[in-house]
């Protein structure tokens, strides 16, 4: 997509309403949200729609990961892995919903590759890089083409499970080592889930026969002594719902809707709920920022509370998405300029030498960032910038794009894109917690890269 294309998709979805927080990422189309909880960070891993589509279907070659600390603000840390780390296959194109696992210190990213089955990758990281521990497909059933969205837990008792499918459920328990499955059970390892009117609601079948309302995307975990199948339903377009069980392989128990079908909603659905520091969040994804072009989602988020006996309340999708922050933003230390609640304009890049930060930058494009906590006051801000043009500026506002100015800083020409300086200048003293907004000005065309900036 060009750039003067996406900025107007933007301004159209979101003219008028500068608290928007949904959707939380607005530099790529992301979708298929599995959201982790690890060290007290959220890792939020995406697959990713290209911004051209490829034969009007989804064109999606590898998966990102973001992270918060506070639910507001999102740092983008990249691509961390693609189709290209299978080399075993020669497959250009569907790299579809993931979820990554922490054990024993490794991080476990099961992806599905459409047609292909699902993989799983490893790392040290939550951030990678990801390497192909096996060399081949982890799941390799008579199913293939249905052989999606894993969706991976770890019971009490260590025991690791897998459920992925559509329009049938299944699963594996994971042998510790979680790049193999016990197959001793099930068909060869695979445990296929009865498909119950009385476990996933019911609807009518294709045939005219009774059928069940799942479709796909299940999403699993336990909380308290429940486990809970979240999953898309009755598509298209589709709604979330969810069932229960006792234990982590059933019976289930169907329990009802969770998000109903919306305009702005994307006709696919994938959800991923979370508790973190004493909150629960659900991820989906819709198709606000492409104004409707289904194979071109972005991911938003809503907090929402559990009834008093486990159930999960009707969720409404918002554009306000998380109103408040869990923790605020240190500006003291350097902040990565890729570290953002919402922005106007602008994408991300890497390289192996900075790693990720902002480009595209062009006249008008802005950048917030929510729960700054200036304490007693700044003096200076600081920034990272690179510029192949005659430069531009930073301005330093609170609240918004059009609130008080607190300073700008001159970008003048540093010799390239990737020819790196730190700008400085003063700027009005601002205390307390505040959001602030930095907004990029200049002539016409690409200003300049932004890697961090920072309060003195």
């Amino acid at each position: 997509m060009k750039k003067v294309s996406y900025i107007l998709l933007i301004v159209v979805a979101f003219a008028g309403s500068l608290s928007a927080q949904n959707p939380i990422v607005q530099t790529y189309f992301t979708a298929d949200p599995a959201p982790m909880v690890y060290d007290g960070t959220v890792y939020l891993y995406t697959s990713h729609d290209e911004d051209s589509t490829v034969n009007n279907f989804f064109t999606m070659y590898d998966w990102r990961c973001y992270s918060s600390k506070d639910m507001v603000n999102w740092t983008d840390h990249g691509a961390v892995a693609s189709l290209k780390n299978f080399t075993w296959m020669n497959k250009s194109n569907g790299a579809w919903a993931p979820q990554c696992i922490e054990r024993n210190g490794k991080f476990y990213l099961y992806v599905p590759i459409h047609g292909e089955g699902i993989a799983v990758l490893v790392s040290d990281s939550p951030t990678g890089p990801f390497t192909d521990p096996i060399g081949k497909r982890l799941i390799d059933s008579d199913h293939i083409w249905q052989d999606i969205d894993p969706a991976v837990a770890i019971d009490e008792k260590g025991q690791a499970y897998l459920y992925w499918g559509n329009p049938s459920l299944w699963y594996v328990k994971l042998n510790e080592d979680m790049i193999s499955y016990d197959k001793s059970v099930g068909a060869n390892g695979i445990v296929s889930i009865e498909m119950t009117p009385q476990s996933f609601g019911s609807k009518a079948g294709r045939d005219g026969r009774p059928g069940t309302t799942y479709t796909e995307g299940p999403w699993f975990y336990k909380r308290n002594s429940l486990y809970y199948m979240i999953y898309a339903a009755e598509g298209i377009p589709e709604y979330i719902s969810y069932s229960t069980a006792n234990s982590p392989e059933g019976p289930w128990t169907y329990k009802g809707q969770i998000m109903k079908r919306a305009d702005h909603l994307a006709f696919t659905n994938h959800a991923g709920i979370i508790d973190f520091k004493g909150n629960s969040y659900m991820f989906y994804h819709d198709q606000d920022l492409s104004k409707g072009q289904g194979f071109k989602r972005s991911v938003s988020v809503e907090q929402f509370t559990y009834n008093a006996d486990g159930s999960i309340p009707l969720i409404t999708p918002t554009k306000e998405g998380v109103t408040k922050s869990v923790a605020n933003l240190d500006p003291y230390k350097k902040v990565e300029a890729e570290t953002i609640a919402f922005s106007e304009g602008l994408k991300t890049a890497s390289d192996s030498k900075t790693g990720v930060y902002v480009t595209k930058i062009e006249n008008g494009d802005y950048l917030k960032v929510r729960s700054v906590d200036f304490a007693k006051g700044a003096k200076t801000f600081e920034a990272s910038v690179a510029s192949a043009s005659a430069g531009g500026k930073i301005e330093i506002r609170l609240g918004d794009r059009n609130g008080e100015l607190l300073g700008t800083i001159d970008v003048k020409n540093t010799g390239g894109l990737q020819k790196w300086a730190t700008v400085k200048g003063k700027v009005k003293k601002a205390t307390g917690v505040q959001d602030i907004c930095l907004v990029f000005k200049g002539g016409e065309g690409e200003l300049f890269n932004f890697d961090w900036w920072a309060f003195n």
